[in-house]
């Protein structure tokens, strides 16, 4: 049987196993208690521990971890393990209308004004006009109703590059990645094409 990620990072020494979390979400606690509840015996459940632990990050934390993602739509630099999943959870941004693209730069520059951060959204499963609406309605949000919508954004952000990490078998193949539970869907009701 071939032996997995999971198999590696739950063997592996502490500081590789912290580094690699540390691309999943970058709050400095978040890879020290994730990499604390080694071994885990599956990946879901190391996806329900990051998750957990995501949520429950003070706000320092979130802000550590925000100050690692890129503005929605603007061009992903680097090599890093966290630029490769910001240009693959945001590749449907390459898509977008000029029209949808000005907008979300003109409704981030809002947003930080507003906010004084940078607007996070799980951008994988989701088509450039929703990403727009969804900024769109997040700026009318008070601050701290804005913080609750931060940390779960980033909980699902997370879920999301925790499995792609750690889904994977020793050769490379990729697991299949489940939506995240609160996952919208289409105008139509049928869930985005991933």
């Amino acid at each position: 049987m071939p032996r997995t990620a999971l198999d590696r990072f739950n063997a592996e020494p502490a500081e590789p196993a912290r580094e690699e979390l540390r691309a999943c979400n970058a709050a400095p606690a978040f890879a020290e208690q994730v990499a604390a509840g080694r071994p885990y015996p599956s990946v879901e459940a190391l996806v329900a521990r990051a998750e957990e632990v995501s949520r429950a990050l003070p706000w320092t934390e979130v802000t550590a971890a925000l100050a690692a993602h890129p503005r929605i739509g603007d061009r992903v630099e680097g090599s890093s393990a966290e630029a490769a999943a910001s240009r693959r959870e945001q590749r449907a941004m390459g898509t977008a209308a000029e029209s949808v693209r000005a907008a979300i730069v003109d409704g981030n520059r809002a947003y930080e004004e507003r906010f004084d951060q940078v607007f996070l959204i799980r951008a994988a499963g989701r088509t450039p006009a929703e990403i727009l609406a969804e900024l769109h309605r997040r700026l009318e949000s008070a601050p701290e109703d804005e913080r609750v919508e931060v940390i779960e954004q980033l909980a699902q952000i997370t879920a999301l590059r925790v499995r792609g990490c750690f889904g994977a078998t020793a050769t490379g193949e990729p697991a299949p990645q489940a939506a995240p539970a609160t996952e919208e869907r289409t105008e139509s009701g049928a869930e985005p094409v991933r």
